[in-house]
């Protein structure tokens, strides 16, 4: 039997996704013309992995849709398709349908190691762009400020934060504490977490020098290293907390939609 499920648990499923970590795509039936197993509005969710919530029809017509679904995952591009039912996929209904198919991303997870005045702004920015993000710092005062109101917070211990964190393919990694030394430590600790990218604040002294201690004392390779923004961010004379937050935004601008392009 068909599984027909209310626009509200679709939405509150499609919002799930959006915050979650498994990608899916959204299929809407947008048009109908003679006999169809279901009308105009008719929804379902299907996952990467081939799991379908929801029903457009059953049968010939949500295998074909699921299978496109499936592939337009992989390229986050939205597609619509028209299917006579008869002739197209040997249905006896044999109408037509035409069906809006939307990928669902998951957020790109942003996590700001410092909530000093970078990454207060950075996090202000970040938010208005579609990263979901999650500030550490240890301080106790550091969050009483309203503008930290509605992110995702650890207060604590970086170290004890980082083994509860839950680190993925589309996390985000910004390092800017207020110690160059945490900041050296914090590298270190998450260099091999799962990531779509990671970045280090520093001169370019201090990088030097780091990347010769890393290298001498193994604490990461030279390939680790090289794969870690550092300086961090896109090159321009940013001199206030909100100019360098800026250069790193646009540096996880710049890798998130190249990331994108190259799945198109």
């Amino acid at each position: 039997m068909n599984q027909v499920i209310s626009m509200q648990r679709i939405f509150a499923k499609t919002e799930e996704i959006i915050q979650g970590q498994q990608p899916a795509a959204l299929c809407i039936v947008i048009d109908t013309h003679g006999s169809t197993p279901r009308k105009q509005g008719a929804k379902m969710i299907v996952y990467a992995d081939g799991t379908i919530y929801g029903s457009i029809g059953g049968g010939s017509i949500e295998k074909e849709v699921a299978e496109m679904a499936g592939k337009l995952i992989s390229t986050g591009t939205p597609a619509k398709a028209t299917f006579n039912l008869g002739k197209d996929l040997g249905m006896h209904c044999g109408g037509t349908m035409e069906i809006y198919i939307e990928p669902l991303n998951p957020q790109k997870k942003l996590f700001i190691f410092g909530a000093g005045h970078i990454g207060k702004s950075l996090a202000g920015f970040a938010r208005e762009l579609d990263f979901s993000v999650t500030l550490f710092d240890p301080r106790d005062e550091i969050f009483r400020d309203d503008a930290f109101r509605g992110f995702n917070i650890f207060n604590k211990d970086y170290f004890q934060a980082i083994g509860e964190a839950v680190f993925d393919d589309n996390t985000y990694i910004v390092i800017v504490t207020p110690k160059h030394i945490s900041d050296e430590d914090i590298l270190a600790a998450v260099a091999r977490k799962p990531h779509a990218y990671l970045g280090m604040i520093g001169s370019a002294r201090k990088v030097e020098l780091l990347k010769q201690r890393f290298l001498e004392e193994n604490i990461l390779t030279a390939e680790e290293l090289s794969n870690t923004d550092m300086p961090i961010g896109i090159k321009f004379k940013a001199e206030t907390p909100q100019e360098i937050a800026i250069s790193i935004l646009a540096k996880l601008i710049d890798v998130r939609n190249t990331s994108l392009s190259h799945n198109r």
